[in-house]
């Protein structure tokens, strides 16, 4: 039977193109976001037609999440699954010269070209295409199979926690995006501001009196004094560098990028503010609650050894619920058991269907499955598609990939299927 399913995934081969071709032509850039409610009526209708049920929800106007559940023959002796992937892609800049339009997938070679077939509507297509050819060959679940596409993702949105609240779990979970086959986990990714405020705003000309001897002005600069939380962050970045590793990553991977600065309100006068748009990345075996009271903790003794800061020590705001909305992002951490069950499956399929071993590795950035893993449910990343090709111009994917990919997840489906608890 398996061999049969992967000789209709090279028969279909067309189908499978024009079904990733389809999920392209949505325009779903994300920013500016607001505009997945066509893609995701067409993945509903689509999951509808092969046995799911649906659940949507708008995570806001215009970008609704959809969730399609097949029903196990017996869900209480049976694994469950989720397979999860979004339906945003990165956005279109000005001035990127595309070789063909972005938004009208295009094959050339042994390649499909448009914005998102890696990142990652090709293993969106390749999930519902390998769902699909199940159901029409009357192979079923044992249990509950749960298809999560979510929006948001590209600017930190919770599409994906917002299926973790609204209770959905399962024995394990795949989320297809481009790990180029590679069976991944990953670090977490977490965004702060930092704020320096003076309760007082001195003009220009007072200056004088706050750096000289005698001037007898309490004032500073939040701009100069930022410097020094800057440079303490460097020194805890470097601290990092030296004492923590992770296994799957080179060292140094835990950083704190001082991305963006905001500060002062007029050349006239002394800056009274001035905050600090920060980006850490850390390891696997963090939590960013953890990873956030080191930073503040060692930026508190900082701001003890300087007089004015102590005084008016700086503040911080943390994560956020959106890029676009609130200027803020998590990204939760996650790691696999090489051991488990789910794991020792998808390794087993992959061989079957790309004749090599699979590659355990991390990834060196992030994606949803770290709201999936902070829900209690096993995850690992596993889709088709190379990190060099999402986000970049004249975006692509392998064919031949795309259609072993197929064939590797449908070699898991078919075996999860029949998993007994």
């Amino acid at each position: 039977m398996l061999q049969t399913l992967f000789q209709q995934i090279d028969e279909r081969e067309e189908e499978l193109l024009n079904l990733l071709k389809t999920l392209v032509s949505f325009e779903t850039p994300s920013p500016p976001a607001r505009n997945a409610k066509e893609a995701q009526k067409y993945v509903a209708s689509y999951l509808e037609d092969i046995g799911f049920s649906i659940d949507q929800w708008d995570l806001y106007e215009q970008d609704p999440v959809v969730v399609g559940t097949k029903k196990g023959k017996d869900p209480e002796n049976y694994h469950s699954l989720i397979i999860n992937g979004h339906i945003d892609v990165a956005s279109i800049e000005e001035g990127e010269e595309w070789l063909t339009p972005p938004f009208e997938a295009t094959v050339k070679g042994d390649y499909i070209y448009g914005r998102g077939v890696a990142d990652m509507k090709g293993g969106m297509a390749a999930s519902l295409f390998a769902l699909k050819l199940l159901q029409e060959n009357g192979i079923e679940p044992g249990g509950d199979i749960i298809f999560q596409s979510v929006v948001g993702e590209e600017v930190g949105e919770a599409g994906t926690k917002s299926c973790c609240d609204r209770g959905y779990r399962a024995d394990f979970a795949i989320v297809v995006d481009s790990s180029n086959c590679e069976i991944q986990g990953q670090g977490g990714v977490i965004t702060g501001w930092i704020t320096i405020e003076s309760p007082e705003t001195f003009h220009d000309g007072t200056r004088r009196q706050m750096i000289h001897a005698g001037g007898k002005l309490f004032g500073a600069s939040a701009i100069e004094k930022m410097m020094k939380i800057i440079e303490g962050l460097r020194e805890l970045e470097q601290h990092w560098a030296v004492m923590k590793t992770s296994k799957g990553f080179p060292p140094g991977s835990a950083t704190i990028n001082p991305a963006v600065i905001e500060g002062g309100r007029h050349a006239a006068f002394v800056a009274d503010k001035c905050s600090l748009w920060i980006t850490v990345h850390y390891y696997p075996e963090e939590h960013y609650v953890e990873v956030i009271r080191e930073i503040e903790e060692h930026i508190h003794h900082v701001a003890m050894a300087d007089p004015w800061l102590r005084k008016y020590p700086p503040k911080f705001k943390w994560g956020g619920t959106s890029m676009i909305e609130d200027r803020g992002e998590i990204f939760p951490a996650f790691s696999y058991d090489e051991h488990s069950l789910g794991v020792k499956t998808l390794q087993k399929a992959h061989k079957l269907a790309f004749n090599e071993e699979a590659k355990l590795t991390m990834s060196p950035t992030v994606t949803d499955g770290g709201w999936l893993s902070e829900a209690g449910i096993p995850v690992v990343l596993y889709g088709p598609g190379t990190l060099e090709d999402a986000h970049s111009v004249n975006e692509k994917l392998s064919i031949p990939q795309l259609k072993t990919f197929t064939k590797s997840l449908i070699a898991f489906l078919f075996d999860w299927y029949q998993k007994k608890r």
